[in-house]
């Protein structure tokens, strides 16, 4: 399992990076609507989708969702205080979402067996997140298009470091569980050495020079993304749980489905957004 995750790892990253960087704008936009389509396919078993038909209508109508929020013909004075708006939304659900992981399974009779209230999980997840793609990607774009992608890949690098500490410092040294009701295998052990992993990678990011934010405005974005990243994964394992599922795909050999991926991302890049671009 971990040479393929390892071989996975090494087809994917350079990609990630290349995307990141090299893809325009306007085609790094088409991209995050597949990949958001991909995992909208898969959040379909969540609400008890399991046909391929209604699996691929249910991506497809959320995909026009997406294009629809992006590229709806409004004033960007009211597109940007709509996307502040939903950003904010996203901030609310990440903190709904905490509770939900540490009173599960209790609070399940609330939500288990309601199609409406798990679709508006999957909207608070997904639209959050694609937003904050874009509006990361955007920064300086025109002006310096490699500000935005240094932002973002940021942003990813402190995911990979949360999720590379946690699972090497909690494989040599974990004993204590950390939700051991939604993932049996994270230690507080684990949590702790991502936590600090991911802080060195902050440090270390900030005095390079490439970011100028106020210096504790960036820590505090950073370390609550950080946080909502274990939260992100911790959400998602909750929800496969509750499905009756391991991975929430095959796409991608030792990894899982997109989900599976992007479920850390999910949470961080929103929140991380929502910080340092908006209220800080």
């Amino acid at each position: 399992m971990l040479i393929h995750r390892l071989l996975a790892a090494i087809i994917l990253i350079p990609s990630v990076i290349f995307t990141l960087f090299y893809a325009p704008l306007p085609i790094f936009t088409y991209i995050m609507f597949l990949v958001c389509g991909l995992a909208a396919w898969e959040w379909a078993q969540f609400l008890q989708i399991t046909k391929k038909p209604l699996k691929l209508g249910f991506a497809t109508i959320f995909v026009i969702l997406l294009i629809l929020i992006n590229y709806f013909p409004i004033p960007i004075e009211i597109k940007s205080k709509l996307f502040l708006a939903i950003l904010v939304l996203s901030s609310v659900w990440w903190l709904i979402a905490l509770c939900l992981v540490i009173t599960y399974p209790n609070t399940t009779k609330y939500w288990g067996n309601s199609i409406s209230i798990k679709l508006l999980f999957a909207l608070f997840t997904l639209v959050p997140f694609f937003i904050g793609m874009i509006a990361l990607r955007s920064i300086g774009y025109g002006n310096n298009n490699y500000i935005g992608a240094t932002w973002l890949l940021y942003v990813f690098i402190l995911v990979w470091a949360t999720d590379t500490g946690a699972y090497f410092i909690g494989r040599s040294f974990g004993n204590r569980k950390l939700a051991a009701k939604v993932s049996p295998g994270k230690t507080i052990e684990g949590f702790i050495g991502g936590v600090s992993l991911a802080m060195v990678v902050c440090f270390g990011a900030y005095f390079t020079g490439l970011f100028t934010i106020n210096f504790s405005h960036f820590i505090i974005s950073s370390l609550l993304a950080i946080f909502v990243s274990v939260l992100g994964d911790l959400t998602e394992s909750m929800f496969k749980r509750e499905a009756g599922i391991k991975d929430s795909g095959n796409l991608i050999p030792g990894h899982g489905g997109i989900l599976d991926r992007i479920d850390s991302l999910t949470a961080a890049v929103p929140i991380f957004a929502t910080l340092s671009l908006y209220i800080l």
